[in-house]
């Protein structure tokens, strides 16, 4: 089943680039007295997300955080040089932070794997935004299959 309005986000690990190089944050430190929008993707450098979703975010950043947001985050089952790589094609720079769950720990956790092994990309995860306030999530917008319809920048904006 999963996470929900309501819920406690897992605990767990995230692993982001920092000017040292690879560096692991608990979801504790990383929610621990903030408000997150955080949006989950299929794949970095697939077309739905480097075309639309991404950038959706890196263009609303400033109006999202003007709505009392603390952090923007976009979580993929992808390595963290991947994740490093495609926010510095996609120009995400300070505006989103690129968060890598390699082994889709979180993701199965959260409930919400995209099993596109059929496809030949192996686990996923499924496209989602959500907003968590101190560790709780109190807003998500979960996609059916690969969609694209209710977890964009957008979204999120009309519900903070």
């Amino acid at each position: 089943m999963a996470i929900g309005v309501g819920d406690k986000f897992p605990s767990g690990v995230f692993v982001k680039m920092n000017e040292e190089g690879p560096g692991p944050i608990t979801t504790e430190e990383f929610f621990g007295g903030k408000r997150v929008v955080l949006f989950g993707v299929p794949g970095a450098f697939t077309p739905p997300c480097s075309e639309k979703h991404l950038p959706g975010f890196v263009e609303r950043a400033a109006e999202i955080k003007t709505k009392g947001v603390d952090i923007i985050a976009c979580l993929s089952v992808n390595d963290v040089f991947v994740m490093n790589a495609w926010g510095k094609d996609q120009n995400a720079g300070d505006s989103v932070e690129m968060l890598a769950d390699g082994s889709a720990a979180l993701t199965k956790e959260l409930g919400t794997v995209l099993d596109l092994t059929d496809r030949g990309l192996g686990v996923r995860s499924s496209r989602y935004s959500m907003i968590v306030d101190d560790g709780v999530v109190t807003t998500i917008n979960l996609e059916e299959g690969g969609a694209f319809e209710v977890s964009g920048a957008d979204t999120i904006l009309s519900q903070l």
